[in-house]
């Protein structure tokens, strides 16, 4: 038995040496329909997404792995069509562009109802088309665990200066059975983790990390008797990029969502957006904290006209927050304040007095066996952040979780150290 080991190892090594030894250099360059270059697009072999890269400033990509000819290679952008070339394609025609076509769904122009017609909106016909399509919610979408597999994208930029992108190749388990007040309970787990930057930001990233700024602003914040690092360790105790990726898939309960609305038919608009699909739109304002807090959002249901099938969901957010006295944010909240070209004087006198955005939120989904599952789910959400003396901070981020893998048999939830094990994160600069 030892000896059959000692071969395994031996082999496994061989194997693993054998295919970086024969590795191909795969090179291309991505750009949209008018032909401009698509920076932060991602490319990856769809048998192995954590061997892929992203494109620089140019749209230029190159990366090494060893593929057979017929093997897929996905280019994926937010906003955009995902689009597949062979290995064998790439190399054949690396001189021509990989020209990406816009997404069906626009994520900026959200889908707006048109008035509908006094006969459709009354509301008996209303609360019956909207039960029909709960009913058949109900029936297509599964009760059994399901387990996907996901390549999910973060970018964020700033005053039209990208400051870079967070890719992670995750498995993610969603358990219907388990969830609170209706809700699917979501596990996540991170597998492969890359952080993608300009090697100029990168630069300048690090000189402004590397300064005593963090560490000034904890001793200022740290309780008496407690040690100057510890909001560090604190900050560390979460691996707040999985939080990110996992909140980004939790987001748009389209199931329970519909549930909750449709029982009060007044909120709701029905129109056609073409031929055979009807648009089923919930529009509701909430104001909060003496009008301190106030959102006003849209959800569209794209709903087969025929069998009220929902073939794709959206949603569209407006946020405004205003605080009377301002607030002092916390250590890795001024940090990142200062890797948006802040001042340290500036950072100290930062107090936060409103905030103002937008979220736009497209999820599309797959058939399979009859059930509905999900299979795309991009988002924008463009906020400013006002501080003391009108200072104005714009952030950009965008995000998109495309599904690579899908499993619906036998699935089993992921344990605790599964889901907390933290991911190392490859950083990657892109020229």
């Amino acid at each position: 038995m030892e000896i059959y080991k000692r071969l395994l190892i031996i082999f496994s090594l061989f194997t693993f040496h054998f295919s970086l030894c024969c590795a191909t250099t795969y090179a291309g360059r991505v750009v949209d329909e008018q032909g401009s270059p698509i920076a932060y697009a991602t490319v990856y072999p769809e048998i192995a997404p954590e061997w892929g890269t992203a494109t620089n400033a140019d749209g230029h990509f190159a990366f090494d792995a060893n593929l057979t000819p017929e093997m897929k290679i996905i280019v994926s952008f937010i906003g955009y069509e995902k689009a597949s070339v062979t290995a064998e394609q790439l190399i054949a025609n690396s001189q021509e562009p990989i020209a990406l076509k816009e997404q069906p769904i626009a994520l900026q122009e959200t889908v707006i109802a048109a008035k509908a017609s006094k006969q459709r909106n009354k509301r008996k016909q209303m609360a019956s088309l909207l039960h029909a399509v709960y009913v058949k919610l109900e029936e297509e979408f599964p009760a059994n665990n399901t387990r996907y597999q996901i390549v999910s994208d973060v970018r964020m930029q700033s005053n039209n200066s990208t400051w870079g992108m967070e890719q992670m190749i995750a498995n993610v388990v969603v358990l219907p059975e388990r969830g609170y007040q209706g809700r699917d309970s979501v596990q996540f787990q991170g597998r492969y983790c890359k952080r993608f930057f300009d090697a100029r930001k990168r630069a300048e990233a690090d000189s402004i990390l590397a300064s005593n700024t963090l560490e000034h602003i904890e001793q200022k914040s740290a309780p008496k008797g407690k040690p100057a690092n510890m909001l560090r360790r604190a900050v560390n105790a979460v691996d707040s990029g999985v939080v990110v990726h996992a909140a980004l898939f939790g987001l748009g309960n389209m199931r329970y969502d519909f549930e909750q609305a449709m029982t009060d038919t007044r909120h709701w608009t029905v129109s056609n957006e073409s031929e055979g699909e009807t648009v089923l739109t919930h529009t509701q304002k909430v104001s909060r904290y003496l009008g301190c807090f106030q959102m006003t959002f849209q959800r569209h249901y794209i709903v087969d006209s025929y069998t009220y099938s929902v073939r794709r969901f959206s949603e569209h957010a407006e946020v405004k927050v205003t605080i009377p006295f301002g607030i002092k944010l916390n250590a890795e909240q001024m940090q990142l304040l200062n890797l948006l070209n802040m001042s340290e004087q500036q950072i100290n006198k930062f107090r936060l007095k409103r905030l103002h955005g937008s979220v736009d939120l497209n999820t599309i989904y797959q058939r399979e066996n009859g059930q509905v599952y999900l299979l795309e789910k991009n988002m924008i959400c463009n906020t400013h952040i006002v501080g003391s003396k009108n200072t104005e901070i714009p952030l950009l981020i965008q995000a998109t979780q495309r599904v690579t893998g899908l499993e619906t048999t036998n699935v089993r939830p992921l344990t605790r150290s599964q889901i907390t094990r933290r991911l190392h994160r490859e950083i990657v600069e892109i020229y």
